[in-house]
């Protein structure tokens, strides 16, 4: 049981729906709350079956069926963290938006790149490991339904403050959004040493 509160813990410390909310704010301030609930329901659905296909096949799905290095995923996806904070760091929290693309593919552009990446991809292959398969999918299950409930009712929370403090509410997700920029850059420089160590491993030891 304590390996499975581990779990849910990783992976939902990964997906920080505090972190998400920020990323999401254009959606938020667009969609109302029945509208906002289903593109998440189906944006959780898409990472909850990528996450468990992850769990359950492991890092072979990279070496065996992809072809490539863990590394070179590492490297890839730390690559995009970095210009999604430099996005962030210029433009803001609009940013994301742009990297997202049109907004009929809002659910799968939720999902990838904001819900399913690197870190949360490398998470579900190492939940996999310590865990069987179907403790390993409930666990995933659940760490990624409540990270879809605090967003739920970040959004409630969000709609309820700005019709009385709408213009606090945007200097805030502006200066948060930031502020993120630094976290996911330095994220992104962590990810492609990781990258670099590990392929230099590979290579030289």
């Amino acid at each position: 049981m304590n390996e499975f509160i581990r779990s849910v813990l990783l992976l939902l410390v990964l997906l920080n729906p505090f972190l998400v909310i920020v990323y999401l704010i254009d959606v938020v301030q667009k969609l109302d709350n029945r509208q906002f609930q289903r593109v998440l329901i189906r944006a959780g659905l898409i990472s909850c079956v990528a996450f468990c296909c992850f769990a359950v096949v492991g890092d072979k799905i990279f070496s065996d069926v992809l072809q490539i290095r863990f590394a070179s995923f590492q490297l890839f996806g730390g690559i995009v963290f970095l210009l999604i904070g430099l996005q962030f760091v210029f433009r803001g929290p609009t940013a994301i938006e742009i990297l997202r693309g049109e907004s009929k593919h809002i659910a799968g552009a939720i999902a990838m790149p904001v819900l399913i990446g690197p870190g949360t991809i490398s998470a579900s292959v190492v939940i996999g490991k310590r865990n069987d398969i179907l403790i390993s999918c409930t666990a995933i299950v659940v760490a990624t339904v409540l990270c879809i409930l605090v967003l739920i009712l970040l959004k409630y929370l969000h709609d309820v403050i700005r019709q009385k403090r709408e213009e606090l509410i945007e200097r805030y997700f502006d200066l948060a959004g930031r502020i993120t920029a630094l976290f996911v850059g330095s994220v992104a420089i962590e990810m492609i040493m990781a990258g670099v160590k590990t392929w230099l491993n590979l290579h030289w030891s």
